[in-house]
């Protein structure tokens, strides 16, 4: 399977369709959260307040993000792309994929339909970059590349791979990487993804869960699905005529909300979600259009109803302008058929609808029993240490998070996976066999080779730290000092890791990595 990725890059800046290359951004929430070329050329970031891009770049242009505007201007421009090939899905605004293999044998070549395909983006003077290869990750990987996209060779994903930064994983939503996990693995020393790949599959998800295993699996080129595939599913699809066609949008947008409403009744009475969702328009001189809109999520009723809206009023728009199939009249059909459909996913504690409503009731009647304090519910906190990071409150009561602070001593992420017995004592020893302490100065007395646990006995082979917590000293009888070292060991057994923690004296495991 060959697949293309074009990547308009910020696509809601792009969407404004204004001629002019000037310093841009659209905020959202008082923060940037996309700028262009020209704004990041002046030192503009993503994330940064609008006022502080403002001192930045005086003259910077502020635009509120309207997704609506983003939606269906580009919902135009895939109609563009429908001439060049037949399987075009919509994975976000500013982002499309192309059955590559297919377009190519009709054209003639992968690098003919390319070209065609980025011919019929630049007629609407739009920028895009295209990558191509042989998995959707590595196409969407591809067309990021430098920004101005790659064509990954036949059977040379895990080559091209192997040299990206892990960073690239959190940089398109549409990847389907845990930014947090991304942000983990580049803390641990894994710098590329050819490091992440040569990673053993079940200890990166041991460690970080599905979110892990979804990292991987990019990392290694991991077979992936079809562009637009036809999956087996029940037939949930919804349509309706209009003895008057729909020529206006506000029209549109009112049967996009009635017909989302009648598909997620059946979609709700079959009990499935949909994932991937085609929508269809017959015009009134016989003329067929379709789209195929994806998203990570299961497709709410408003998401579905802002979808089709959205490609309504992009074919509209391209219906009055006279410049493609459809500009014979309005709408005089329109259908909605669940592409990929699934079983919602697991609850909290049972795999039915009602599992969180379920779970609550459940909750509020034990509390009821034993008393609100007796049912608690674990959140991460502020501290320095491995137990200290972890407090409980109450289940359903909102409590304002500690303040962050600077926490001197705090061990850095990822933290351990389990706790271990507080008796757990061990020795550590340099190479020549001599204990290792934590000097006055907070400095280990030498470098930690051997480390001693009960019978087993381990080879040093990597460690970090100390980190030295000095605590109550402001309290009478309560001081405590203590240093925490992050250490690596190995025997005929395997590898392991450990959070040791110096305290009167002696050392022992505080906590141990998955």
């Amino acid at each position: 399977m060959r697949v293309a990725a074009l990547w308009f890059p910020d696509w809601p800046i792009q969407a404004l369709q204004d001629a002019e290359r000037a310093a841009c951004v659209i905020a959202a929430q008082h923060r940037v959260a996309v700028c262009n070329a020209a704004a990041r050329r002046a030192g503009v970031r993503r994330g940064m307040r609008v006022r502080q891009a403002q001192a930045v770049l005086p003259e910077l242009r502020v635009e509120e993000a309207n997704p609506d505007r983003d939606g269906v201007v580009f919902a135009e421009i895939a109609a563009g792309m429908d001439a060049v090939a037949s399987s075009v899905e919509v994975l976000r605004p500013g982002l499309v994929i192309v059955d590559a293999g297919a377009a190519g044998r009709f054209h003639g070549s992968e690098a003919k339909a390319v070209e065609m395909l980025v011919d019929a983006t630049s007629r609407s003077h739009l920028d895009a970059t295209v990558g191509v290869a042989d998995e959707i990750a590595t196409a969407l990987i591809a067309a990021r590349h430098r920004n101005l996209g790659a064509v990954v060779p036949a059977g040379g994903s895990r080559d091209f791979l192997a040299q990206q930064p892990v960073g690239v994983l959190a940089a398109e939503v549409a990847l389907g990487c845990a930014a947090d996990v991304v942000h983990s693995l580049e803390q641990l020393g894994v710098r590329t993804l050819g490091e992440l790949a040569s990673l053993p599959l079940r200890q990166v998800t041991t460690r970080f869960g599905e979110a892990g295993r979804r990292c991987h699996a990019v990392a290694a080129a991991a077979p992936d699905r079809r562009v637009a595939p036809e999956f087996a599913r029940p037939d949930l699809g919804v349509e309706q005529g209009f003895e008057e066609p729909l020529e206006r949008v506000d029209a549109a947008a009112f049967a996009a909300r009635q017909l989302a409403a009648r598909l997620h009744a059946a979609l709700e009475e079959a009990g499935m979600v949909c994932l991937r969702l085609r929508v269809a328009a017959e015009f009134e001189g016989g003329e067929r259009l379709e789209r195929i809109w994806r998203t990570q999520e299961a497709l709410s009723e408003a998401a579905t109803a802002d979808r089709v809206r959205w490609q309504l009023d992009g074919w509209l728009s391209t219906a009055r302008a006279g410049s493609a199939p459809g500009e014979g009249g309005g709408i005089a059909k329109l259908a909605l058929e669940p592409v990929e459909v699934a079983p919602p996913g697991d609850g909290l504690l049972w795999g039915a609808d009602e599992s969180t409503e379920q779970a609550k009731r459940v909750i509020a009647r034990v509390q009821s029993q034993l008393g609100v304090d007796r049912v608690l519910q674990p959140r991460p906190a502020a501290g320095r240490g491995v137990a200290e990071r972890i407090e409980y409150v109450p289940y359903g009561e909102q409590r304002d998070p500690q303040p962050e602070g600077t926490w001197p001593g705090r061990i850095p992420a990822p933290l351990p996976a389990s706790l271990a017995h507080p008796a757990a004592r061990i020795r550590l020893i340099d190479v020549s066999s001599k204990d290792i302490i934590v000097t006055a100065e907070a400095l280990l007395s030498g470098e930690p080779a051997g480390l001693g646990w009960g019978q087993h006995r381990y080879r040093v082979t990597g460690w970090a730290g100390p980190w030295p917590v000095d605590t109550g000293w402001w309290e009478a009888g309560a001081a405590q000092r203590c240093a925490r070292l992050q250490v690596v060991g190995e025997n005929d057994k395997g590898q392991r890791a450990w959070l040791l923690v110096w305290a009167g004296g002696r050392w022992s495991v505080e906590a141990t990595y998955a």
